[in-house]
Order: structure tokens, then sequence, then C-alpha cells
């Protein structure tokens, strides 16, 4: 009895060591409270250069931010201005993990693997991050929406997109899990 227990119990634990955890070596970012992933690898093929006006609203308060984003098949990087051109910080992702520099501090912005992690949805595709959800999460394209749903089919984020120049480009996100909307004016794209 107690040899069939032990070989229950090692059975449990060699189980619980094979299901997927975190990858130590990649930035993590929350999708909801109590539920972290690993951002997928920075590379973007095609590479792309955005100006983006981004304004967000959360708990009543708006604030908008000029954001210069770059993403090419190393990197991506995030710069973030002020109204007037001033630089607040600037994120770099590449295969070394998150560098940031802050000029200026920033008292309601979110850690920049989360600012990533919304960036990384809206633009990265499905099947890329298919593989970092947790168990029984699902990221789906429908029509002009991008919605992520947690295992219990609720939805945590939808992404709305346009269609401009041929390409499909994030206008709206909604993270409902923490509560912030962002809206995305884009300045100019290649």
């Amino acid at each position: 009895m107690i040899r069939a227990a032990l070989i229950l119990f090692c059975g449990l634990l060699l189980s619980a060591c094979a299901s997927k955890a975190p990858d130590e070596t990649r930035p993590t970012a929350w999708l909801k409270p109590g539920v972290q992933v690993t951002l997928p690898p920075p590379g973007m093929t095609p590479a792309f250069q955005q100006q983006q006006l981004l304004t967000g609203q959360v708990k009543g308060q708006s604030q908008s931010l000029l954001v210069l984003l770059s993403a090419d098949p190393q990197k991506i990087e995030l710069a973030g201005l002020s109204s007037v051109g001033i630089r607040l910080f600037r994120v770099r992702y590449d295969a070394s993990g998150i560098h940031t520099q802050q000029s200026m501090p920033l008292p309601h912005m979110p850690p920049a693997s989360q600012v990533l992690a919304d960036i990384m949805l809206s633009h990265w595709p499905v099947a890329v991050w298919q593989t970092h959800l947790p168990p029984g999460w699902s990221l789906q394209d429908q029509g002009m929406k991008r919605v992520l749903k947690d295992a219990a089919n609720q939805v945590v984020t939808e992404i709305d997109y346009l269609q401009r120049g041929g390409k499909r480009e994030p206008i709206a996100i909604q993270q409902r899990a923490f509560g912030y909307q962002i809206h995305i004016q884009h300045l100019d794209a290649s």
C-alpha cells in the first residue's frame, strides 16, 4: 500500500515537472491577476516602424503619449515621448532581455514587460502566441478584432483593428482584467 502511494506520488511529481512553466530566460508579463506568461521571442518579420499617439484610460483618468515603435527580426524598440517631444522612456527587447531607460518618472506607467505584452498581443501572429498561452487559453482573430480568452472562456483582452494600406493596424486595446483601455492613433507607418 505504501509502495503504491509512493509510486502515485512520484508520478504526480513528474507530471507537475513536465507541465508548462514560464521560460526563465525570457521576460514575463501578466495576462490577468495571477496568470503570468512568457513573452514570445522579440523578432518580427517583416520589420516595421510606426509613430503612434496612445491615449490610455484607467479609472476615469486619461493620459496621452507619443510612441515610436520599431520591430525587426532581432528586436523590438519602444520610445515614449511627451506631447512636446521630451523622451520619457526607451524600452528594447532583444535576445538578451528587456532593457529600459527612463528619463522621467511616470507614476501610472505599467512595467515595460506589460507594455510589450500589449504591443506583441496586437502585432505578433496568433500562431506565435499560441505556444506561450496557458493551457485552455485562446487568442483568435475575428475579422477586425483579436480576442484573448482565459480557460473559463472569459474575454480578457480585445484588440480592434483598422485596414490601412493593405495591412491590419491595431487602433484600440481593451484590457478587461486590469481595467484599462488604450486608443491608438497611427501618425506614420512604414
